[in-house]
């Protein structure tokens, strides 16, 4: 029973991206909801993102700071494991796991409101592929910009981490910079980026299908968006196990 539910929604979750990404009717409208997309996700996300940043690669600093306390590891290696574990793990996971609660439930909430109001309905009837304009601008769109989120995330948390060894006296400026500078692997920019992209393909297409189907009233409405949270951040996190052993 349980096995046949899965598979009847996971057919029915690539019956859907195989309908929202048919050619569409008119480019130039699909356009304009990509960018209005970018602009929700990516500058509404950049205050919490920022934020979180901070306190990740100040923490790291921090918490690797006790660790070295009393052994004969130079203090500048502090700059070096905030800069590789903000950029290969801590950057594109825990922001996208934060973005899947803000915006995958925003998708789903936005998209079940108008199943439930029968605008999608409406829409079908006049011979408007529904999939394709409700969904394909929001996973195109955060495919674009949430890497760049990424990105910035990565070098907010490098930064927090200076904040919190550098200001507090742990280590000196040229320290921390020797650190950052220190053991650079090219493929790990190229790792995250990876993440990321995945991470928001996940996030907006399981959020947008979620929606989609939803039948019922509120509570259901509410359910959805829950579960769209929780099954982007258990996909989140199974994706980021496969790619961490793919790429190393």
């Amino acid at each position: 029973m349980i096995i046949s539910k899965l598979l009847y929604h996971v057919g029915r979750y690539f019956m859907m991206l195989g309908t929202a990404f048919s050619r569409p009717e008119k480019a130039n409208m699909y356009y304009k909801e990509t960018i209005r997309q970018m602009h929700d996700i990516g500058i509404g996300s950049l205050i919490i993102v920022g934020l979180i940043s901070i306190f990740i690669g100040a923490v790291t600093a921090v918490q690797f700071a006790y660790q070295l306390d009393g052994t004969l590891v130079p203090k500048y290696y502090i700059g070096y494991v905030v800069r590789d574990i903000t950029i290969i793990e801590l950057a594109p996971t825990i922001t996208c796991l934060v973005l899947a609660g803000k915006v995958g439930s925003n998708i789903a909430a936005e998209i079940g409101g108008m199943r439930q109001k029968e605008h999608i309905d409406a829409m079908e009837i006049m011979g408007v592929n529904t999939a394709a304009y409700l969904v394909m601008p929001k996973i195109v769109a955060a495919v674009i910009i949430i890497p760049v989120l990424v990105a910035l995330a990565a070098f907010i948390g490098i930064i927090g981490g200076y904040m919190a060894s550098v200001w507090t006296g742990m280590l000196s400026d040229a320290e921390y910079i020797q650190g950052v500078r220190s053991f650079f692997v090219e493929k790990n920019i190229t790792l995250l980026f990876v993440k990321a992209t995945v991470f928001a393909f996940l996030l907006t297409s399981v959020s947008a299908y979620m929606g989609f189907f939803v039948k019922g009233g509120s509570i259901e409405l509410g359910k959805a968006s829950t579960n769209a949270v929780v099954m982007s951040d258990i996909l989140i996190l199974l994706a980021d196990y496969l790619i961490a052993v793919m790429f190393t």
